[in-house]
């Protein structure tokens, strides 16, 4: 179906939101310069502060054995921690397998050097709770690591989040990946996809979220970890491995940072950082080497994210390496609430597996209005596809009646030193792309024409392509 006009005129602000930040100190308009207001996320967000006392697993009962299962100590451990009005839950070295754990107020779970939760590759340890998935509500196994509507949380140190995800626990309920069965999944077993479009269904006829009950029979893998409806989180220093899904998910959380983590994930839509409906966010000095989006901004998808209509909005991403991924920096797909005032600078992005450094991806089924991405000084290496895309032919395309919002992206400094091509930029008939600006930009290595289709006000200020200087793209 192609977006008329009309359509584009009613719509456009769909899943707008709220205008101002719940965080104090972030400008409820725009400044002269966009810039200051990345200047101001970074003093707004700021990391929980915790009391100085310790709960150790192993004073609970917990065996850093690898196969006593250490749910039930560790959760004892969290409540006398949130019972005594905050403080550490430390894991120290050792193997600690467990099921789901789930925080509590002004806990900080603290995983020590040589320390690893080794999650249990059991459903039956992930119980049922209030969760989102793929951007819409509904009751599925836990997160591996999950709390909802908590304050003051944290999950810090040197050690490791194992989620044992392979081609044989996890993975393969996805079903075929990309037309391919590399993550395990062969022609006769069940998948993740009959539940996933009965949850579509659902959220499509505004099912209440109670009665969207999966788990069992399902397949619907669970995140690995997921503050959810939560306000002041950290995630710091730890390492993260082995997820069943998506990797860290916060939703719908108010002043969150996550700083020094190193994601590894290679499973299908293994995601590194998602923040969904996120307001006021920090994501600093993280490496990611993953199977699908380094980082992803989401708002919800298509119904569920109108409902809501809460937009991600005043992230701000710094000094982060991307490596292996579908997409660097990302803002959707499920992205029907909307996005604005998200910046990223000092990023070094590089792998011929990183398809994209910079992308947008939308579809007249999500619609949403996107506003006000402000990227600088990003050093990219080797792109397997273009340097910078905007799709809004992803999945559905024009199929559908919402229309999907994208201008005012300013990239400034990118240097790409292999790019197969500069931009991929693709709106639709009626809904196009609007107000792209590159600014001091350098693409090396480019062997194919940028794509332009329903693009408006693409400007090139001091942009060189193979060294020339060029005044519009080929």
């Amino acid at each position: 179906m192609l977006i008329t006009p009309s359509r584009r005129d009613l719509l456009l602000h769909a899943g707008a939101g709220a205008v101002c930040s719940m965080l104090p100190g972030i400008a409820s308009a725009a400044p002269a310069d966009p810039w200051a207001r990345a200047a101001d996320i970074a003093r707004s967000v700021k990391p929980p502060v915790f009391p100085a006392r310790d709960f150790d697993v192993t004073q609970f009962g917990a065996k850093g054995d690898g196969t006593t299962l250490n749910t039930d100590a560790i959760a004892k451990a969290i409540a006398a921690c949130n019972a005594a009005g905050g403080g550490r839950v430390l894991v120290p070295a050792g193997r600690f397998l467990t099921g789901a754990v789930h925080l509590k107020s002004n806990v900080n779970l603290h995983l020590k050097a040589g320390a690893t939760l080794l999650f249990s590759t059991d459903p039956a340890q992930y119980p049922i709770v209030f969760t989102r998935w793929e951007g819409m509500e509904c009751m599925n196994y836990s997160p591996l690591v999950y709390a909802r509507r908590q304050k003051n949380i944290a999950i810090t140190g040197e050690g490791t989040l194992d989620g044992q995800g392979s081609a044989e626990h996890w993975w393969a309920w996805k079903g075929p990946w990309g037309g391919t069965t590399d993550h395990g999944w062969r022609e006769g077993m069940p998948d993740q996809r009959p539940a996933r479009a009965r949850l579509f269904e659902m959220a499509e006829a505004g099912v209440p979220v109670e009665k969207r009950v999966f788990g069992d029979g399902s397949y619907l893998r669970p995140a690995f970890v997921q503050p959810y409806d939560c306000e002041n989180v950290l995630i710091e220093g730890v390492k993260l491995r082995g997820a069943p899904f998506w990797q860290i998910h916060p939703v719908l959380c108010r002043n969150l940072t996550v700083r020094g983590v190193d994601i590894l994930g290679h499973g299908p839509n293994n995601d590194g950082c998602d923040p969904e409906s996120v307001d006021g966010a920090l994501i600093e000095h993280c490496v990611f080497d993953t199977g699908d989006d380094c980082i992803a901004v989401n708002s919800g998808r298509n119904a569920d994210g109108r409902r809501l209509a809460m937009p991600s909005q005043n992230i701000l991403i710094r000094d982060c390496r991307m490596k292996q991924g579908h997409g660097g920096v990302v803002v959707g797909s499920q992205i029907s609430g909307g996005a604005r005032w998200i910046f990223a600078e000092r990023c070094v992005m590089d792998s011929p597996d990183l398809w994209y450094a910079i992308r947008f991806k939308n579809n007249a089924l999500r619609g949403g209005l996107l506003e006000n991405f402000y990227y600088r000084d990003l050093d990219v290496g080797q792109v397997g596809k273009a340097a910078v895309t905007c799709d809004f032919n992803y999945e559905e395309g024009a199929n559908g009646p919402f229309v999907p919002k994208l201008r005012n992206v300013v990239i400034e400094r990118l240097r790409a030193r292999n790019a197969v091509r500069v931009i991929d930029s693709q709106g639709l008939p009626g809904a196009p792309v609007t107000n792209i600006t590159l600014r001091d930009c350098s693409f090396e290595g480019v062997r194919e024409p940028s794509v332009i289709r329903h693009t408006e006000r693409l400007r090139l200020e001091n942009v060189r392509v193979n060294g020339a200087l060029v005044d519009k793209l080929q």
